[in-house]
């Protein structure tokens, strides 16, 4: 009996093991083999040296990135929290609001706030109509964080939301009782059992940060280069495949190393439940 249930465990995830070798594993032999090889497929590292040229862009994506992700946590917090004290009628209703623009292609998001932020854009059209000079906002970096938080906060909000509207009310109540104010329960009470959440989204929000290329170029003009626009360029305008391998491996040990930073604040046994549809 154990060994036909041993055959049978195997054969149901026969198909995951597949798919991990055809679309993990596969493409990262790939990344590994363009990285320390040349066009005429002869070891090199000249693709690892070349890297020190993109310093500047790896320091932007990765400052741009960090901004992202803490103004969309000052951002998301608050926003979790409220959530989590409504009802559960108005809890649903909410974070269906909150993934509805979600559910848009990304591409349809970006344009519009191309729009938003031109010059002749609604911002503008209103603030002149004010009677002041209109404010030149796109292809500027504060329009492609903009866009970056605008596109990722959700991520935040979420697993932030989903740790605390499992949180035990009289939790806080207690603290209240034992003589805490409102600050003292948010940063002694709330604010430490949110870490797992806050860990997440912290990891859900600056991985796609750093490694995005089509707001850039769109809300950026292309004047502020990301790791993602140059891969893309090795790839598809220059087709250097090794020296985009080089990089794409970089950014790869960079997130990894990111994510398993973030991991050591959370904690492997919470239950993050929660009311999310």
């Amino acid at each position: 009996m154990k060994r036909s249930a041993s055959i049978y465990s195997k054969l149901c995830a026969s198909p995951y093991i597949v798919w991990m070798l055809i679309f993990i594993f596969a493409p990262l032999l790939m990344v590994f083999y363009y990285t320390f090889t040349d066009s005429s497929g002869a070891l090199t590292f000249n693709n690892i040296i070349a890297l020190d040229n993109y310093a500047g862009i790896f320091v932007r994506s990765i400052l741009y990135g960090l901004i992202t992700t803490v103004i969309s946590l000052i951002i998301a917090f608050p926003l979790a929290y409220i959530i989590s004290q409504k009802s559960v009628k108005y809890q649903s209703t909410m974070i269906i609001l909150l993934m509805v623009p979600m559910w848009m292609n990304f591409l349809i998001r970006t344009y519009s706030w191309m729009n938003i932020l031109s010059d002749n854009g609604i911002i503008n059209f209103v603030i002149q109509k004010f009677g002041f000079e209109p404010v030149h906002m796109i292809n500027t970096s504060g329009a492609v964080i903009l866009g970056m938080v605008y596109n990722f906060m959700p991520y935040m909000v979420l697993p932030i939301y989903s740790v605390i509207s499992k949180m035990d009310k009289s939790v806080i109540e207690a603290a209240q009782d034992l003589g805490c104010n409102k600050f003292k329960v948010l940063t002694k009470v709330i604010l430490p059992y949110s870490l797992p959440g806050i860990a997440s989204g912290i990891t859900m929000v600056f991985v796609p940060s750093v490694s995005t290329f089509y707001i850039s170029q769109k809300l950026g003009g292309g004047k502020y280069d990301m790791i993602g626009d140059t891969i893309e360029r090795q790839f598809q305008t220059s087709y250097n495949y090794n020296l985009g391998a080089s990089i794409s491996l970089v950014l790869m040990v960079l997130l990894l190393v990111c994510m398993a930073f973030m991991n050591t604040f959370t904690n492997e046994n919470d239950d993050e439940g929660g009311i999310i549809v």
